[in-house]
């Protein structure tokens, strides 16, 4: 066999052993694409009237909801501008929990308590991350069969190479007029499709892949000249008891200082320390949609100093080409990098992806039953003349 031609056993049998889970990843890639702009247009709780008074303190933010969810721990409060609604996050891993009580910031008014974990959008993630398996089952067999992915990819580019001039004009648009045979059109379509939506296929793979594997994300940081760790690290905070007396309200003063130093930021977000030696972690996000922008920053919580930590997430002005591309890399995946266009985008790129598995089984189906499809028709043909 030519090295074309087991190419194209790889890129077939890949194809059909990962087609199922490379479409529902697709199309539930597709549906989640508008999910904030549906969000902020259809949930009038995350807005409010601005007002001419002051933003109520993290402290008093934080007391209204805790109330109203006493057994859970809070995570953050989170200030969205003068004219949205603030959040308070209870988020914990084990065990699993992700509310948000969204409130007034001018007068503490609870104005809804969402159960993130469930919902239409949080259906549709579930699937993209976990098939509607249990995390542990789920994450794993996706993350590899994005790999799978990614050698189709690679595979499918090498047998769209044209081998000669004439076959050049088939690989780059459809010639469906000169041809009534739904399996040249189906062939067609999958080979000039699959031929554009390669490029940015390879990107969503990619930063799927950062996700999935943790030996994908730090090879491909390293390569990238990236030296800092990405794994997230809370700094210690060391209790000093000189300092006690002068620090009264840190959340607060952290929150108020953030604010002013920070006055044009879309959203600001800080998180109350979970334990004795944990930090006051704060951050400021100066591009609504997206997040590689957010400046994070860290603050004993007993004498309010600021902490340098050794991960990609810290000061914006301290990270390098490498850093901001790992912090890029969510925007990047859902298209959020290029703004709204970059979703439209996005969204048709997934729905293209979706397709091909299906076109790519037909090609198989065709091929694989072309026989058996003939010999029917010339069996009935000799009975004809029999007769």
């Amino acid at each position: 066999m030519t090295l074309k031609k087991i190419i194209g056993k790889i890129h077939l049998w890949l194809g059909l052993t990962s087609g199922l889970v490379v479409f529902i990843v697709a199309i539930t890639g597709c549906l989640y694409a508008f999910k904030d702009e549906i969000e902020n247009a259809t949930e009038h709780h995350r807005r409010v009237k601005p007002q001419a008074t002051n933003f109520l303190l993290p402290s008093q933010l934080a007391a209204v909801s805790q109330k109203e969810l006493p057994q859970r721990q809070l995570h953050a409060v989170k200030y969205n501008g003068k004219d949205k609604a603030a959040e308070a996050i209870f988020y914990h891993y084990e065990p699993t929990y992700y509310y948000i009580i969204y409130l007034n910031p001018y007068t503490g008014e609870i104005q809804k308590l969402k159960d993130m974990e469930k919902g239409f959008f949080h259906f549709i993630l579930d699937g993209h991350f976990y098939l509607w398996l249990p995390p542990t089952i789920g994450q794993p067999v996706v993350a590899s069969f994005t790999l799978i992915f990614l050698v189709m990819l690679i595979s499918g580019l090498i047998l769209w190479f044209p081998i000669n001039k004439a076959a050049i004009k088939q690989r780059f648009w459809y010639r469906w007029k000169k041809t009534t045979q739904w399996k040249r059109k189906n062939y067609d379509l999958h080979n000039v499709s699959g031929f554009y939506v390669s490029l940015l296929a390879l990107v969503f793979a990619v930063t799927g892949l950062v996700w999935g594997f943790t030996w994908f994300a730090q090879g491909y940081y390293t390569a990238m000249g990236g030296k800092k760790s990405l794994l997230y690290m809370d700094p210690v905070s060391v209790k000093n008891p000189a300092n006690l007396a002068n620090v009264q309200s840190p959340l607060d003063k952290v929150w108020l200082n953030m604010q002013a130093e920070y006055p044009s930021a879309k959203s600001i977000e800080v998180h109350p320390p979970e334990t004795d030696s944990s930090s006051i972690a704060a951050n400021a996000n100066f591009q609504e949609g997206t997040y590689w922008k957010t400046d994070y920053r860290y603050f004993n919580q007993y004498s309010l100093q600021e902490m340098p930590v050794e991960h990609i997430y810290g000061r914006l002005k301290d990270a390098g080409l490498a850093d901001k591309l790992l912090r890029m890399n969510y925007d990047i995946h859902v298209g959020a990098i290029g703004g709204l266009a970059g979703k439209i985008l996005a969204f048709f790129i997934s729905l293209v992806i979706a397709t091909l598995p299906i076109t790519g089984f037909y090609i198989w189906y065709g091929r694989r039953f072309k026989n058996v499809e003939k010999a029917p028709r010339a069996s009935r043909e000799l009975a004809k003349t029999v007769s």
